[in-house]
């Protein structure tokens, strides 16, 4: 079985049928075998099985997550062949000692993070195969990154944006400003219908946002210019999904190949430093993170402080005039 990474949510589905559909004790004796050699051919489709079927994000995982875990079991199966390691029955002190190579080894502490993660993923898959109860990393500590997310993905700049924008398509385009103009999250953009659209009023109807929550937000005029204009790409007033792609990664491939094109790869960080980019837009206007959560869908305003970047030097003129 091939172990790529498979981006469509059609071939993951049927890399997942391949370990689901087999009966408990044939997935059980598979799984355990595969653990007992360490093989990573048959523990990551195993893997990518439990993750497509049987988790929350389930086909929606991005292809970044994806790799990250992909990496994480490989690191941690080439750790186990060295220091012979029981995967099915591990002492008690080896996922301790596990963490401590990757910190000693030079990875930065959300790297170390990243591993263990995968770790656990891995884990979580051989329980749902029936080949272990071990759920070594449980209670294992991990290092603390005391970096603000804000700081390790910042949003985008404004130059990067416009850069994307110039040498989009008219599809790229609408997608792009509903993420940094509108503030939707990807699966939100993707999910987006013409219905929705409330040109006259500039608004736009988030129907199905995170956990299932609806929210209104309201539309610049260059995302409505683009709306327009992709209506009138499409020859007559289009109905159904606004967006011609629907898969996550056919989207971030997209936008990816954008930022090639505008000799700007290197900025380019994925989706939600758009969004971030959108909050802090509406932040530096309103100063006022409770509207910002609500226009980004946060239940919770510290959610909202993560999102936002805060210039440093915002209160010099106030602190200036103190009398």
């Amino acid at each position: 079985m091939s172990t790529d990474l498979v981006p469509f949510t059609a071939d993951r589905l049927g890399q997942a049928r391949t370990f689901s559909g087999l009966s408990d004790e044939v997935l059980k004796v598979r799984a355990v075998t595969a653990a007992r050699d360490k093989d990573f051919t048959e523990l990551w489709p195993l893997t990518l099985a439990y993750l497509t079927t049987d988790t929350s994000g389930g086909v929606a995982l991005s292809p970044h997550t994806l790799r990250a875990y992909r990496k994480g079991i490989e690191v941690l199966l080439t750790h186990a062949r060295e220091h012979a390691w029981n995967l099915l029955h591990p002492g008690r002190r080896d996922p301790g000692l596990y963490v401590a190579a990757l910190s000693s080894s030079g990875l930065k502490p959300a790297t170390v993070m990243a591993r263990v993660a995968a770790a656990a993923a891995l884990y979580r898959a051989l329980r749902w195969a029936g080949a272990t109860d071990a759920d070594p990393f449980a209670d294992v500590k991990r290092p603390k990154d005391r970096t603000r997310g804000i700081v390790k993905n910042p949003p985008y700049r404004a130059e990067f944006v416009q850069a994307m924008l110039e040498h989009a398509d008219i599809q790229e385009r609408v997608l792009l400003l509903l993420m940094a103009h509108a503030g939707l999250r990807i699966a939100e953009a993707l999910a987006v219908e013409w219905n929705h659209m409330d040109l006259p009023r500039r608004r736009l109807l988030v129907a199905h946002g995170k956990g299932d929550k609806a929210r209104r937000v309201p539309m610049s005029g260059m995302l409505r210019e683009a709306l327009e204009a992709l209506q009138n790409d499409t020859g007559a007033t289009p109905s159904g999904r606004v967006l011609a792609f629907r898969a996550y990664s056919t989207a971030y491939d997209r936008l990816q190949k954008l930022a090639l094109k505008t000799g700007r790869e290197h900025e380019f960080r994925g989706f939600h430093a758009g969004r971030k980019y959108a909050g802090t837009q509406l932040y530096a206007a309103t100063k006022d993170f409770t509207r910002v959560a609500g226009f980004l869908g946060h239940e919770q305003v510290d959610t909202t402080r993560r999102y936002v970047e805060v210039p440093e030097d915002d209160l010099d003129d106030i602190v200036e005039h103190f009398r």
